[in-house]
């Protein structure tokens, strides 16, 4: 060994026991994005409050929640939270983005919307802008553009000739795995099933193959199907419940086939046909039945009872001074009327099963609730659902589950755990802690106390930047009509 290679090794050794004596500090660390001290967390999983805690944010992930104390961390931003409500930002489970390339512009002009009222994230049920909304979500990624997380099925699968534009008509094997194929080049995040024309077959064969490729499906279903046949296929969600209430008949066998043998006639009898039959044979023991089953499968329910409350009030309600209407491209307004004419020209023994109807669905949802069915909190807002706002609907939506029964923590859930548990997001998203999405909402008083306190919105955070009620107020004068 030469002298060179001894004296280089010596020094080695010579410096690494002056690094066992004196370790070298580590890099300084640098400071959050985003500080909230002495907020009062609620834990939605449990329903419990945490008083007196600290978030600290980095990016958009949320990297400490402890409490409060002596500890000071570095932050770009600090909010005082002054013992105010911390909880995740709310989910909308249930919207729509559609009308086509005409629409598009009017439709990003919502976004703003949902976060305006504390809602960090929607799951879009399918329409026909599909690309816009990728384009929306890379925007809103990069920071660009300001709006919840969008979860998205993509185009509907319906049968052929179906009734909203986009969707993909399937009938036979073969085009159910084209259509299936086409939303999973697409890398949609579920898929959705719609009613208007698919056949009983269809349905059940879209749910069987989606269950094949892990996808989770959801949607509509026709009354020649029974739920529990799609239960037990594998649907994950039935949207509305309209298909719930069918299978509490106790003669839903009966009324089933008779929908079936009606197909092949001039005048085949649809869901809305059919109604005042399955109310006339309600049975708390059928409906006991299906929800636990429902439980037992996990197939979820999305009540959507607020759209259901303005539909039924369409024909004796002024909208026309409604404050949300300023915040509406004309363009999405016009698409009201036609659901208002239709309700119009109902006649008053209709408007009062409708609101009969109504009801009936509000006390569904608590016994779906204890029976362990999974509720998921959807507004159905957007264009075509005449009045029915972004984000001012699903707050609407929250406070309708506690005046149906569940408590002011289970609509929580509804409106925030639940939906990302059903999204399979449960360790990104759903609650506050180390590790998971900054989307987050303070509130001024306790929701757990008085629902309504949903309203009293301090800030929203959305991927880690906060939104003061200024910063809100200012959002939605951007995109007020002129």
């Amino acid at each position: 060994m030469t002298f060179s290679r001894l004296l280089i090794g010596a020094l080695g050794l010579l410096g690494a026991s002056f690094r066992g004596l004196t370790p070298a500090l580590p890099p300084a660390e640098a400071p959050y994005d985003l500080v909230i001290d002495h907020a009062n967390v609620i834990d939605v999983a449990t329903g419990n409050v945490r008083p007196n805690h600290v978030v600290a944010v980095r990016g958009d992930v949320i990297r400490v929640v402890e409490k409060s104390g002596a500890k000071k961390y570095a932050a770009k931003r600090y909010l005082d939270a002054k013992g105010r409500y911390l909880m995740p930002g709310l989910w909308d489970m249930h919207v729509h983005f559609r009308g086509g390339d005409t629409l598009a512009q009017a439709n990003q002009k919502l976004l703003p919307l949902y976060l305006a009222h504390g809602i960090t994230t929607v799951r879009d049920a399918g329409g026909d802008l599909t690309s816009s909304i990728f384009q929306w979500r890379r925007a809103m990624q990069a920071g660009t553009l300001a709006g919840p997380r969008i979860f998205t099925s993509g185009p509907k699968i319906d049968g052929p000739q179906a009734y909203w534009p986009g969707s993909l008509e399937v009938e036979t094997p073969a085009q159910i795995a084209k259509a299936l194929d086409s939303l999973q080049r697409l890398k949609v995040d579920y898929v959705k099933i719609y009613d208007s024309k698919i056949s009983g077959d269809a349905f059940l064969n879209v749910i069987a193959a989606a269950e094949q490729r892990g996808l989770k499906t959801t949607g509509h279903m026709p009354y020649s199907v029974k739920l529990s046949e799609a239960v037990e296929r594998g649907l994950d969600a039935t949207e509305h419940l309209y298909y719930v209430f069918k299978a509490c008949s106790g003669k839903e066998d009966s009324l089933t086939n008779l929908v079936k043998k009606s197909l092949g006639t001039s005048k085949p009898l649809g869901l809305f046909a059919l109604l005042p039959a399955v109310e006339a044979t309600y049975s708390p023991a059928a409906a006991n039945r299906i929800f636990k089953l429902m439980a037992a499968r996990k197939t979820a329910a999305v009540p959507t009872l607020f759209i259901g409350k303005t539909l039924a009030e369409l024909p004796d309600t002024d909208h026309s001074r409604d404050t949300m209407l300023a915040y509406i491209d004309p363009k999405i307004q016009a698409t009201y009327t036609r659901r208002l004419s239709s309700a119009k020209g109902q006649s008053a023994e209709a408007n009062l099963f409708r609101k009969k109807l109504e009801a009936r669905f509000r006390s569904l949802v608590p016994q779906l609730q204890a029976a362990g069915v999974v509720v998921l909190a959807g507004s159905d807002s957007g264009a075509f659902n005449s009045f029915t706002y972004p984000g001012a609907s699903l707050i609407g939506e929250v406070e309708m589950l506690v005046q149906a029964g569940l408590t002011p923590a289970q609509a929580l859930r509804a409106a925030t755990l639940n939906g990302a548990r059903f999204m399979g997001v449960e360790s990104t998203a759903g609650t506050i802690g180390a590790g998971k999405n900054a989307d987050l909402l303070l509130l001024e008083r306790n929701p757990l106390v008085n629902i309504q306190n949903i309203r009293q919105i301090n800030t929203v955070v959305s991927r880690g930047k906060a939104y003061s009620r200024q910063d809100l107020a200012a959002m939605l004068v951007a995109v007020k009509n002129k």
